[in-house]
C-alpha cells in the first residue's frame, strides 16, 4: 500500500439535499445533522489511517451553507479538496478518481458509513497490493468501499448504474470488464433508513454519528 491516498466523495449536508430517504421519515433537517455527523467520522477514520497529506475530498456544494460547516471545514485542514465534476452519481465517481494526481492507489468512500474504521481502510489499501481493485459490498446491493491500483481505472463506473440493488454486481462485472483482478473487502452497512440508523449508532457508541441520533 506504498503511497495509498484515501477519497472521500461527499456532499455538503445541506437539509432537502443530502439522506432525503432518512429525511422523510425524521425530517430533512434531522437526516442532514445526520448527515453531518456520518461525514465527520468518516473524515476522523480517514485521516486516523491515513495522515491529512494523503487524504482528498471531491465535494458537491460548499461547507459554508451546510450544517455542522464548521465542524467540516476545520476537519478538512490540511486535506486536498476538489470540486465534483459529472452530470451523473457515476460521473462523479469516476471523475473523483480520474482527478486524483499520478501517485499510489486510491481507497474511495463515500459518507454513509461511519462505522468504518482507520485499520479498515488500511485494509483495503494493503489489498491492492495483491489486486488491482478491491470493493466492498453494502447490505443493500451497493457498496460502500472502492479501491484502485490505478485511479484511471475508474472510467468504467461511467455507466453504471448507481444507488440500485445490484449496483455492486454491475460495479464489480465493470471492472471486471476493464481487464481488472477485484478483490473484495468486508460487507458494511449503509445509513439510510430508520433501521440502518438504529444499528449503525449502535455499533459505534460515542462516534458524531451516535451522538446525534441519540440526541435526535
Amino acid at each position: 500500500m506504498t503511497g495509498a491516498r484515501v477519497l472521500v466523495v461527499a456532499k455538503a449536508p445541506v437539509a432537502g439535499r443530502v439522506k432525503t430517504r432518512l429525511g422523510a421519515e425524521i425530517g430533512m433537517a434531522a437526516a442532514a445533522d445526520l448527515a453531518a455527523a456520518a461525514l465527520l467520522d468518516t473524515m476522523a477514520a480517514c485521516r486516523a489511517g491515513f495522515g491529512p497529506d494523503a487524504c482528498l475530498l471531491s465535494l458537491s456544494g460548499d461547507f459554508a451553507d451546510s450544517v455542522r460547516g464548521d465542524e467540516l471545514a476545520r476537519a478538512a485542514e490540511g486535506w486536498s479538496v476538489a470540486r465534483q465534476r459529472g452530470s451523473t452519481f457515476a460521473e462523479r465517481l469516476a471523475n473523483a478518481h480520474l482527478d486524483v494526481p499520478p501517485g499510489g492507489p486510491v481507497v474511495q468512500v463515500g459518507m454513509d458509513t461511519p462505522q468504518l474504521t482507520p485499520a479498515l481502510l488500511t485494509e483495503v489499501a494493503a489489498a491492492t497490493d495483491e489486486h488491482d481493485a478491491v470493493l466492498g459490498p453494502a447490505e443493500d446491493g451497493g457498496w460502500w468501499v472502492l479501491a484502485l491500483r490505478r485511479p484511471t481505472a475508474a472510467r468504467s463506473l461511467h455507466d453504471v448504474p448507481m444507488s440500485t440493488p445490484t449496483t455492486y454486481d454491475d460495479t464489480r462485472r465493470a471492472l471486471v470488464g476493464e481487464g481488472l483482478d477485484v478483490g473484495a473487502a468486508r460487507t458494511l452497512r449503509d445509513v439510510d433508513t430508520v433501521a440502518d440508523a438504529h444499528a449503525v449508532a449502535a455499533a459505534v457508541p460515542g462516534s458524531h454519528f451516535a451522538r446525534a441520533w441519540g440526541a435526535r
